[in-house]
């Protein structure tokens, strides 16, 4: 037999979450949703009314840092006390604190009170009382202020307006004990301090007096370093002339020098320059002079000889000039050089004080040191105790300061006027939420842990494969609901996309597996059937479930001729064919198994059967075991034209179906596509539009009408049923 494989099918649609896909997961587990629901709602409303009510009472109380009454004075950080992020938390710690809440049991002998209220008499330990009193108490901060609120709950109003003020009296009590005898403390040892140095400071008095004398030291009883031999004043002074001296020195030598290497190279050119650097009217005016000879003797020798008495008048008067010029300008360089060594003189010997002077006080500073450093010992600690002693009065004056307003109770607790616990619409209001979200997480928890198909987009996606038909819940057998049953239009449009689904007209023996029992392929077969042979078309059925066989009490007919029959070629094809009440449809039963008649579906006598079947017949349907089961359904589908598979809504995991298509494809079937059967319309508007929207157009009529069109439509004799359903897009 040619085996056509089936066309390609079309690539999976993407998998998107849409809000009809919540919608049918609420609607489906909507039993589930509703159950969790109501046992939470009522077990919420049963324990809102069961809890014992509780009243609350406040007490407020400002609290103030440990930095005293008057900021600054014993405290001179305390101006500027740098902000604390856990001073509010360290004193929650302490008001539930063993300090505080042990003060508040005895106080109202709660130990005893409690021990009769709550278990029957028994004296409770102060600890216990303790856990219970923390466990009713709350402590929160008032929001921008230096308050904090101290809640207490109890069943009795009166009970927890006094717990609430005893504890914000303890609290306030313990503040001021504590800061109290931390002041007490604090000003003992200051004290005990005081009278130690005053002791070491008299000894070291004693010592200095003594030390001075011996030495013979007189200085300034607060200096506790030698007094210098030069003030402060006079040194400056010779330090400014020192430095003045220096620059007068270094300016006179300069100039010399260069006065030196003038003469030295010329001579002659000294005595025009020094003039200039310093003025001398002697040496000017001698200059002068010269210069005026020197013009007049130049002019004369125009005229006359050397040897003439004008010019020898003029040369007398020349020579003389220069001797006196020359004179004048060695006197003026041996007054510079006087000049100089005055100036280096003067320098000297104020440098000379100056070293004499440090001289002196190094030696004074090594002789009297151990004075000044017994001195020095004096002052500082003398400094000390000053201090001490100021401190020592702050203290005692700010012991004597009420310091009750480190904690104020600004608001005194009143008694509850109705409980705050339980709150009942509050309770109830969150049951109802808490319900509603359970169940409709364990709704969605479900549907994620059921594997089994759901939705079309399931089955194409994962299949890979059409669905050929949809058929609905609690459907009926077309043999006994009629041609006009409202279930035949579904197996109309399973037929009519079989059909189209032939890539041959040939191809008319089918095979309907499923993977496990119960999914409906034996009713699904029936019906198909019943459907073609409705068409006008040859059909037979043959029960090939051998080991179950179940169509022939469906046909109420005996299988004691049957299938197995033939192929043990113990009876002939028109033996074993039985009639129907539905024309046109014929029925071959499964016959009695006998033992040795295993795997008889895999025989030529079986081969041979179909070959015949197909020339006598329209279209053969087989109706199989499931295939997952034994092997007869395998074998069924290699051996037919095509094989359909039933797949129930929501029964089986979907690797269990797939394995089933995968076996299938294994022995060479021809997988043409699936039957979604048993589905639940009224739950799943996809599948309702997909395959029931015609249920609304057939049945909203009256019956004759519905008659009337369905004989107007009938087909004639050798017409084919060509109705196509489309499937919506949404």
């Amino acid at each position: 037999m040619d085996q056509i494989k089936s066309p390609a099918a079309a690539p999976p649609p993407e998998a998107r979450l849409h809000f009809l896909d919540y919608w049918r997961v609420i609607r489906i587990r909507k039993a589930i949703i509703i159950t969790v629901f109501l046992i939470t709602a009522i077990i919420a409303t049963a324990v809102t009314f069961i809890l014992p009510e509780s009243y609350a009472s406040t007490a407020k109380i400002k609290v103030e840092n440990d930095g005293g009454i008057i900021p600054g004075f014993n405290n001179p950080a305390a101006t500027q006390m740098p902000y604390d992020p856990y001073f509010i938390q360290t004193t929650f710690e302490i008001i539930q604190s063993q300090l505080v809440l042990s003060n508040v049991i005895a106080s109202m002998n709660l130990n005893v009170e409690w021990g009769k209220k709550y278990f029957n008499g028994e004296t409770l330990k102060t600890t216990e009382t303790m856990e219970i009193l923390k466990g009713r108490m709350g402590l929160a901060p008032v929001r921008n202020t230096k308050l904090i609120a101290i809640t207490v709950y109890s069943d009795d109003k009166k009970e927890a307006a006094d717990l609430a003020n005893n504890i914000a009296l303890a609290y306030q009590n313990y503040r001021v004990q504590n800061n109290q005898t931390t002041a007490r403390t604090g000003l003992e040892v200051l004290q005990a301090q005081f009278l130690t140095e005053s002791n070491e400071l008299q000894n070291i008095q004693t010592n200095v007096d003594y030390m001075r004398t011996v030495y013979g030291i007189i200085d300034d009883p607060n200096n506790s370093s030698p007094t210098p031999t030069l003030d402060k004043e006079e040194l400056n002074r010779i330090n400014e002339d020192m430095l003045t001296d220096q620059k007068d020195y270094t300016k006179q030598l300069v100039q010399l020098n260069s006065l030196r290497a003038i003469n030295e190279t010329n001579s002659t050119h000294l005595r025009d320059v020094l003039p200039t650097m310093f003025p001398d009217s002697a040496l000017s005016g001698m200059l002068d002079q010269l210069h005026e000879a020197q013009r007049k003797i130049n002019g004369l020798l125009v005229d006359y000889n050397k040897d003439s008495l004008d010019v020898r008048r003029v040369q007398n008067l020349i020579d003389t000039l220069e001797v006196q010029i020359n004179d004048r300008v060695a006197g003026i360089m041996a007054g510079l050089e006087t000049q100089l060594s005055t100036t280096k003189a003067a320098l000297d010997t104020l440098q000379a004080k100056v070293d004499a002077a440090k001289e002196k006080d190094l030696e004074n500073a090594s002789k009297f040191q151990p004075y000044y450093t017994e001195k020095k010992k004096l002052i500082d600690l003398q400094e000390t105790h000053k201090m001490l002693n100021l401190k020592i009065t702050a203290n005692s004056i700010d012991s004597k300061i009420p310091t009750t307003s480190m904690v104020q109770i600004t608001d005194a607790a009143e008694p509850g006027k109705s409980p705050v616990k339980p709150n009942k619409t509050v309770n109830i209001v969150l049951g109802l939420i808490f319900g509603l979200v359970m169940g409709v997480g364990l709704a969605f928890f479900i549907e994620y842990l059921d594997t089994s198909v759901k939705t079309i987009d399931d089955v194409e996606r994962t299949f890979q494969a059409p669905v050929l038909g949809v058929i609905p819940q609690n459907i009926g057998y077309l043999l006994e609901e009629g041609t006009e049953s409202k279930h035949a239009e579904a197996y109309r449009v399973l037929r009519t996309n079989l059909l189209f689904s032939r890539t041959d007209e040939k191809l008319n023996t089918i095979v309907i597996v499923s993977a496990g029992a119960g999914e409906g392929k034996s009713t699904t077969t029936i019906n198909l059937s019943t459907v073609f042979a409705q068409a006008g078309n040859r059909v037979l059925i043959v029960d090939s479930d051998l080991r179950r066989p179940t169509l022939h009490k469906l046909f109420k007919v005996a299988n004691n001729l049957g299938l197995t029959n033939y192929l043990l070629k113990q009876n002939t094809i028109a033996e074993v064919v039985q009639t129907t009440g539905v024309p046109n449809l014929d029925f071959m039963a499964s016959g009695k198994l006998p033992n040795s008649s295993m795997g008889i579906l895999g025989s030529a006598q079986m081969k041979e059967m179909i070959a015949e079947l197909k020339q006598r017949y329209d279209f053969i349907f087989f109706d199989s075991p499931p295939i997952l089961g034994v092997s007869d359904a395998s074998i069924l589908a290699s051996e037919v034209d095509l094989v359909m598979q039933v797949i129930q809504y929501r029964r089986y995991p979907q690797p269990m179906t797939i394995r089933a298509k995968q076996m299938i494809e294994k022995v060479g079937g021809n997988f043409v596509g699936i039957v979604l059967n048993n589905i639940n319309m009224s739950q799943d508007e996809g599948y309702y539009y997909y395959s029931g929207y015609y249920h609304d157009y057939y049945y909203s009529r009256s019956a004759s009408e519905q008659e009337a069109e369905a004989k107007a439509a009938a087909p004639k004799s050798g017409d084919d049923d060509t109705t196509v359903i489309v499937k919506p897009k949404y």
